[in-house]
């Protein structure tokens, strides 16, 4: 069986998608001007945290000066600040702020992985990408083997762990699970899937998606984690 070890090394080589491939090494070549000392990661992002986690959360896909500039998910930009901050205060990491590999983040009972594994053009993956990355999803899930809940950020996530849901048979009979921030949707074996907008500068400028809104639903996540323990009564 794959390793979580391995897998990340897979999804780091993975050359699948030529548009993508060409958009994220264009990027980490031309630069932006305030990263222009920067030596940019240009690669597929691979997940974060490790297998023993409770917790998996999906976002869309790194930024082009994000994630593809850092190498690690949600670290160097605007959702990444929102989205740690609201983590931090929930007790989910060790500190507020995400902005390179060694910065010394950790990650509490959470792991963190992406629809795409590379950053799109304009954020908008096409079909044959979200395709071609979700097996990484499907092997991510299956090297969990404590996990609890999928806290999806965004609706292109929210699609995608539901075909894994779905794919691998979480799905109770006559199941209907649609896009509305705050919901949490119950899944077989006492998983749950809780469904967030993503924390893009847009949506968070716009208050369509406050702190409020985030650390309220992460706070019924953690709750959630250690209702109904396995085994227990």
């Amino acid at each position: 069986m794959c390793s979580w070890d391995a897998l990340n090394a897979e999804i780091v080589a993975c050359r699948r998608c030529p548009r993508l491939v060409a958009y994220r090494e264009r990027v980490a070549q031309t630069k932006r001007a305030a990263f222009r000392e920067w030596d940019y990661w240009g690669k597929p992002v691979p997940n974060f945290g490790d297998s023993s986690a409770r917790l998996l959360v999906v976002g869309l896909a790194p930024a082009a000066h994000g994630g593809n500039r850092t190498g690690r998910i949600f670290t160097g930009d605007a959702s990444g600040d929102f989205l740690f901050e609201a983590l931090y205060r929930t007790g989910f990491c060790n500190q507020p702020t995400s902005t390179r590999r060694d910065d010394g983040l950790t990650l509490y009972e959470v792991a963190m992985t992406a629809a795409v594994h590379c950053a799109p053009p304009d954020n908008r993956p096409m079909p044959e990408e979200k395709a071609n990355c979700f097996p990484y999803l499907v092997r991510t899930y299956r090297l969990m083997p404590s996990l609890r809940g999928f806290l999806a950020l965004g609706q292109l996530a929210f699609e995608a762990c539901l075909r894994l849901a779905q794919q691998e048979d979480l799905l109770p009979n006559g199941a209907r699970c649609v896009f509305r921030h705050g919901a949490i949707y119950e899944l077989r074996d006492g998983k749950f899937l809780a469904v967030s907008y993503h924390p893009s500068a847009r949506n968070t400028y716009t208050k369509l998606l406050t702190m409020e809104m985030m650390t309220e639903l992460l706070r019924r996540v953690r709750a959630r984690l250690y209702e109904q323990e396995p085994g227990g009564g």
